[in-house]
């Protein structure tokens, strides 16, 4: 009796040993593709609204050159900015020849930080604006930096430090980077601090920095799963909007640091780079092409002069010394140009092996990739910079 029993039991219960196997395998191949899959902080894919830096500009004047600063027959504004500032210092030389290599008249940027706080120091940028050669030992004086409003929010002043020089002399001159332009290190002093409450907003937008629908569902997923409620949304492909719920015991700053360090993978769109002045190509791995054949050859004309000189016999009565010229020139078709068959569905890796066995470089790699896509053959975008 047992034996028909274990018997009459056996093909369901190896049929339901295999469907518990298949779950789990199913089960574990899709947590190792996850835990394989390039995940990325929330803080460093997206921006949050209202935390941002804001651009300061501002006129100033850079003394203490070596000879190196603007000709004030050539700069009118230096010579007019010099005059202005002696004279509000109580020197009056209006009128006056001055004849002084020593200053330049220079433009000062900065990045103002989001949160900023009266006498906290920013780094600031120095361009000169005439024909200054070098800043180099020069210090900018009392500067203010205004936003685009007009209002003053910070004052520069300090010592310029620069990452090249020049040297000249009669015959030769060097300049290693730009010696025009320098940078103060903590050289501005925050007068104005920007009003924005953070922690007034009832909710929050996240910018994603590269737009994509299926990132920001990926995000506001990660947000909702790790609160366990309805917080985050995606508004559209570049935006996700982030609630703080009246039971939440923190502010708005503190549910963004909470949130800020989720893991999430991001997508992207199957993009191609190319900056033709340069050459560079970028690819994105979810580059796929159709099946496509590929034929490459340059046309190459190669002209040689070797040029003779023909002299008359030696004691000659008549003859003169003439140059005759001879020309070689090849013609290189491109007839060993190969035929390269590339399948569909080929991913990066191998179409980029395909290219390099037929011996192209970047220049014709270009040019195919924009054949390819004019074929209808590559499913990505092309993006020339």
């Amino acid at each position: 009796m047992r034996q028909l029993l274990s018997r009459s039991l056996r093909p369901a219960g190896w049929l339901a040993l295999i469907w518990v196997g298949f779950l789990f395998c199913v089960v574990m191949f899709s947590h190792s593709v996850q835990a394989n899959a390039a995940t990325t902080r929330i803080k460093d894919i997206v921006d949050i609204e209202g935390v941002r830096d804001n651009a300061l500009i501002g006129y100033g004047l850079v003394v203490g050159l070596n000879g190196t600063g603007d000709k004030l027959n050539n700069s009118p504004f230096t010579q007019q900015s010099l005059i202005a500032m002696l004279e509000r210092l109580g020197v009056n030389v209006r009128g006056q020849n001055l004849n002084t290599g020593n200053v330049a008249a220079v433009m000062v940027t900065a990045n103002l930080p989001a949160f900023a706080n009266q006498g906290s120091k920013i780094d600031v940028t120095v361009s000169t604006l005439g024909d200054s050669k070098s800043l180099q030992g020069g210090t900018l004086l009392v500067t203010p930096l205004k936003g685009a409003d007009g209002d003053v929010y910070a004052v520069a002043q300090g010592p310029i430090a620069i990452s090249g020089f020049a040297a000249e002399g009669a015959g030769q001159s060097v300049t290693k980077n730009i010696p025009t332009r320098g940078r103060v290190a903590e050289g501005a002093i925050v007068e104005k601090e920007i009003n924005f409450d953070l922690n007034q907003l009832p909710e929050v937008r996240l910018a994603l920095r590269n737009p994509d629908f299926t990132t920001a569902r990926r995000i506001a997923r990660a947000i909702n799963g790790f609160t366990n409620a309805e917080l985050a949304k995606a508004m559209n492909d570049g935006t996700v909007a982030l609630r703080k719920p009246s039971t939440y015991p923190g502010s708005i700053a503190d549910l963004i640091t909470d949130i800020e360090q989720l893991p999430v993978q991001p997508d992207q769109v199957a993009r191609v780079v190319i900056d033709e002045n340069s050459g560079t190509i970028v690819m994105g791995a979810d580059v796929r092409i159709s099946t496509v054949a590929i034929a490459q050859g340059n046309l190459t004309i190669k002209v040689t002069e070797t040029p003779q000189v023909s002299q008359p016999n030696p004691f000659a009565e008549q003859g003169a010394t003439v140059v005759v010229p001879r020309t070689n020139i090849d013609v290189n078709g491109g007839d060993d140009a190969k035929l390269a068959v590339m399948e569909s569905g080929v991913t990066l890796q191998d179409m980029v092996t395909g290219l390099n066995r037929l011996g192209v470089g970047p220049r014709d790699i270009i040019t195919i990739l924009q054949a390819i896509k004019a074929a209808g053959a590559l499913q990505a975008e092309i993006e020339t910079l």
